[in-house]
């Protein structure tokens, strides 16, 4: 699918550094991990923290002028550059440090090519800035987003902004999403490549701007090129006055959505 005679593009630089961190993701998994608190009940495990040296060093070696934003080491390079990586080396700690494989490793450049791995299927999700596939087993497919399964997920984490007027959870009782959808909550940015997969309907989460979130922002990428419906919780594009973030499979379920969140 992508020419590397030249040297690595970015898509090949954002999967090979997701694929590092997953490695070490997965190698770690299972063990009995240091924790650095950060406040308010989050924390990071020490998986985290290599799971990012190790997508550092692939990013490094491939475009050593380029900035970085790394969920655990921070801003690395001027916070303004044109060509700015983010990087959230293990999306879903708290699964992760309980024993729970519902993880996602995010690597994205800003603007541009991005890549979502998921350290226990070894599939990356992934895009140019243009299209968007799905690599397994050396085998690269195109991502067709469907709303086939109905299935939606509903991120419930803290904060929402958007209360009282928007309430992610009031979702899960509107009479018409319990007749039309079937609820999964997660906690882990993954769910955004199922949704481009096809593997789900759609996916809420309240917020303020996501779309430099280095949490959300490879998601986000590979959910735009694959065709899927994009907005804020509000209908709004995304962007700096922008309100969480709701991604549907198609037009129709997004304004389904829609009419039930703010009816």
């Amino acid at each position: 699918m992508i020419n590397s005679d030249a040297g690595p593009d970015d898509a090949e630089v954002a999967i090979a550094g997701a694929r590092a961190g997953a490695d070490v993701v997965r190698t770690m998994y299972g063990r009995r991990l240091s924790r650095i608190d950060k406040g308010a009940g989050d924390f990071a495990t020490t998986a985290d923290v290599e799971a990012e040296k190790a997508i550092l060093g692939v990013i490094r070696a491939a475009r050593p002028d380029d900035a970085v934003l790394g969920e655990e080491g921070g801003q690395r390079g001027a916070a303004d550059a044109v060509r700015q990586w983010l990087v959230d080396p293990l999306c879903g700690t708290l699964n992760y440090a309980v024993g729970n494989m519902l993880v996602a490793v995010n690597v994205a450049l800003r603007n541009g090519a991005a890549a979502v791995a998921d350290p226990f299927s070894s599939e990356v999700f992934f895009t140019d800035g243009e299209t968007a596939w799905v690599r397994h087993d050396g085998v690269d497919e195109r991502l067709a987003p469907t709303p086939a399964t109905q299935l939606v997920d509903v991120n419930l984490d803290p904060p929402f902004p958007s209360a009282p007027g928007i309430r992610a959870v009031a979702l899960l009782a509107h009479p018409e999403f319990v007749e039309r959808f079937r609820p999964r909550v997660v906690s882990t940015t993954l769910a955004l490549a199922w949704v481009a997969a096809g593997k789900r309907a759609a996916y809420v989460t309240d917020g303020g701007d996501l779309s430099g979130s280095v949490h959300f922002a490879a998601g986000i990428a590979v959910c735009r090129a694959s065709g899927c419906v994009v907005t804020g919780i509000d209908g709004a594009p995304l962007g700096r006055a922008g309100r969480g973030l709701v991604v549907a499979a198609d037009a129709e379920t997004h304004g389904l959505l829609m009419s039930m969140i703010h009816g």
